[in-house]
């Protein structure tokens, strides 16, 4: 049995396929197929500042001082993240970083390692 993806507009699961589109009986949204897969191509293109392609699991290495905003700590250049998570909007990359905790990056700082 296929995955279906979730709504768009609200969320829902339980979305269902009607042929050439899918449709959330909840909010009645409508989209078709080829939009939903032009956004998982769209969230794997996040490329880092050298150009190179970026993955769930890969390991990057920050290429800039970085202030971490409401505290006085700084991530220093050359700092190894291992196991990054690639998440849409701003900041595309979901981190730990080891002495200062979980952190959102923005890949146009980091090179992959």
């Amino acid at each position: 049995m296929s995955e279906l993806p979730n709504c768009p507009a609200c969320a829902s699961e339980f979305t269902y396929d009607d042929g050439i589109q899918y449709v959330c009986p909840e909010c009645g949204n409508e989209w078709s197929k080829d939009a939903n897969e032009g956004a998982e191509e769209a969230e794997s293109s996040i490329r880092d500042a050298n150009g190179n392609s970026l993955a769930d699991g890969d390991t990057v290495t920050v290429i800039k001082d970085l202030k971490v905003k409401g505290s006085s700590l700084v991530v220093k250049v050359g700092t190894k993240v291992k196991n990054i998570r690639l998440v849409g909007g701003d900041h595309d990359i979901d981190c730990k970083i080891d002495g200062i905790g979980p952190m959102k990056l923005k890949s146009e700082f980091v090179k992959k390692a």
